[in-house]
This record gives C-alpha cells, structure tokens and sequence, in this order.
C-alpha cells in the first residue's frame, strides 16, 4: 500500500516562471500536494530571483541562472532538514519568484497642501508632485515585511503606502534644509535629491531599491499664489510708489467718464500722491510681515495736502490733453482743467 501512494505521487522536475505581467512582484510556485524531485531543474531568468521556504523560514537563494536542485545546491535547506550528502528522495518546500525589474514612471503628489514654516513666508501651504522609480533588490526582506505567503503580491498593492510615505517626509526637508521656498521652487532637482536620501531607509527595510525620485513641480496653494503674483507685479514696477502712481494715471480715462469726475480728481491730484505715499508703506507692510515693526503702529494722522511738482503737473495735463484725442474730454473742457492746473505753478 505505500508503495502504490509512492507511485501515485506527482513530483516536479522543472521549476520556473514566465512572467504575464508587468505588476507582479512576488509569485507563489503552484505546488498542490506535488513534491520537487531531487536532480530537479531551477530556471530563474534574468530580473528575476528565486526563494525557496521551508516551514516559513527562507532558506536558498537563487539568482539568474539554471541550477540542478541537489544537497550541493540548496545548503540552507539541506541544513534545516537534516539531510545526509546521499539525500536523493524529493521534498516538499515552497518556492517563490520574484520580479526585479525596474518600475518606472511611479507618480507621487500632495493631495492636499502640506503646511510648513518658511522663513520668507512664515507658514504656507505647499503643493509637490513628481514621479519616482524603483526595484526590488532584497527577497528575502520583501517576503518577510510584505509578500508573505501570498499566492501573487503586485506592485498596486504597495505604491499606496510608498506614494504617502513621500508625501509624509516633504515637510521633514522643508523644516530641515532651512532652505525659502522660492529658492527650494527654482531648484527642484537638488530637492529631489534631498528627498530620495531621506527616503532610501526607508524603501530598504522593505527590500526595495529606490532608484531614482524627480520633483516636477513645487507650488502654492491658489490663494498664496495670487499674492504672491501681486508681490511680484509690484516689484517689477520699481516698488510701491510707482505702483501707487500708475494706479492713479490708469483712474484717469474712468474718471472721465462719470460726471464731475475729472474735477474731483483735478482737485485730489496733490492729495492723491501724499495719500499714494502713505498706501504704498501700509501695502509694503501687508506683503512683507517680516519687515513690520514689532511694536504696535500708532493710527497715521491725516495728512495735510502735499505739494505737487511741476512734472506732476505736466504729466496730468498730457494726460488729459490725450482723453480729447480719444473724444473722451472736449476741448473745452480740457482748456479750463488745463489753467487750473497751470495756476498752481504759480
């Protein structure tokens, strides 16, 4: 009778593993109740490595290569179960397959905006996103922390945890590097490097290669951004005083159009440009909290009306004598504004 189950027995004599697919990482062997021959043949490809497992415990490790499994070939597993060097009946061990190949193209983001402490900006709200590319380079850690004994592990099953783990460690490099975030913004490739040292620990306690992590882009959330943009607009045009300035003349055409528009303003030209001076030093202080005093700033008295140059004067009248041009300002209109203004040369 035990002869017959003997006989009855299947037993495998070529082990190996086709890949279909281009998401599985870790692939259980089919053993069934089927036994390995002794003198069977191992094949494992290239970007591939073969573990085989022996009541949860790894034991040989394979990499590319054809190997005649015998008690020479498998010393782990030959220990772990006692074998003579005359062992020649088959066994029963698991065996898994484990992809090595490089996964490419892996994207990463902020899903929601990470805050940190800038040392411009104080705290922002930052958005990141890039892509990252890995491999698995230790089996024997990637089965015992992830695969375990599952029939199929894929890569879908773990870049969940990978892509929240980057996210996790952003504003660790923020706090750490010290680095503004308009410097960290214009130099994305030495924050990518950063990032992937920090991260490198991490992926190898998983048994994975972390072979490379590109920061693609580094932003505000929208409504930092917008004043940010505004901060920018202003310094482009020479700072707050001649924003002030060109905020004025642009008032021009629309005062026009609304009756005793242009007599108000003509009466404000020399209050306007005190008062322009005294928004440009609130706004200045609106832009950057960094430069306010400390102390509490007393209310500004009102200001008395200032005296207006000559040049002022001469760039108002130009102004108002090209709003006859476009028909907005009648001739004579323009020619009482324009003694007006002349008189206070005087």
């Amino acid at each position: 009778m035990a002869l017959m189950d003997f006989i009855k027995k299947q037993f495998i004599d070529i082990i190996q593993w086709t890949e279909d697919d281009g998401d599985t990482m870790a692939w259980r062997f089919p053993m069934a109740e089927f036994e390995i021959q002794h003198g069977a043949s191992l094949t494992v490809r290239e970007s591939q490595m073969a573990v085989f497992v022996n009541e949860g415990q790894v034991a040989d490790v394979f990499g590319p290569g054809m190997y005649k499994l015998t008690t020479q070939t498998l010393p782990v597993l030959t220990y772990l179960k006692n074998w003579d060097k005359l062992f020649e009946s088959p066994f029963k061990s698991d065996v898994y397959f484990f992809s090595t190949r490089q996964k490419i193209d892996r994207k990463w983001g902020t899903p929601n905006p990470v805050t940190i402490r800038d040392k411009d900006f104080g705290m922002v709200r930052l958005r990141a996103f890039g892509i990252y590319a890995f491999h698995l380079s230790d089996p024997k850690a990637f089965h015992t922390t992830l695969s375990g004994t599952m029939e199929r592990y894929g890569s879908e099953d773990l870049e969940g945890q990978l892509r929240n783990t980057i996210v996790g460690h952003i504003s660790d490099i923020f706090g750490e590097s010290g680095v503004p975030f308009i410097d960290m913004a214009g130099n994305q490739e030495e924050f990518g490097k950063a990032l992937k040292a920090k991260l490198d620990p991490m992926f190898q306690q998983y048994g994975l290669a972390l072979d490379s992590l590109n920061v693609q882009n580094i932003s505000l959330s929208e409504e930092l951004q917008a004043m940010l943009d505004k901060r920018i607009g202003v310094n482009m045009m020479g700072g707050m005083q001649a924003y002030t300035q060109f905020q004025v003349a642009e008032a021009i055409p629309l005062a026009a159009q609304n009756e005793g528009g242009l007599a108000g303003l003509g009466a404000g030209v020399g209050v306007g440009f005190g008062v322009g001076q005294q928004v440009a030093a609130s706004m200045g202080q609106a832009l950057n909290p960094a430069a306010a005093p400390n102390a509490a700033v007393a209310p500004a008295p009102t200001p008395a009306p200032a005296a207006v140059s000559a040049d002022e004067i001469v760039a108002t009248i130009e102004k108002l004598h090209g709003l006859v041009g476009k028909g907005m300002l009648s001739q004579a209109e323009f020619d009482a504004k324009k003694a007006e203004l002349l008189k206070k040369l005087g």
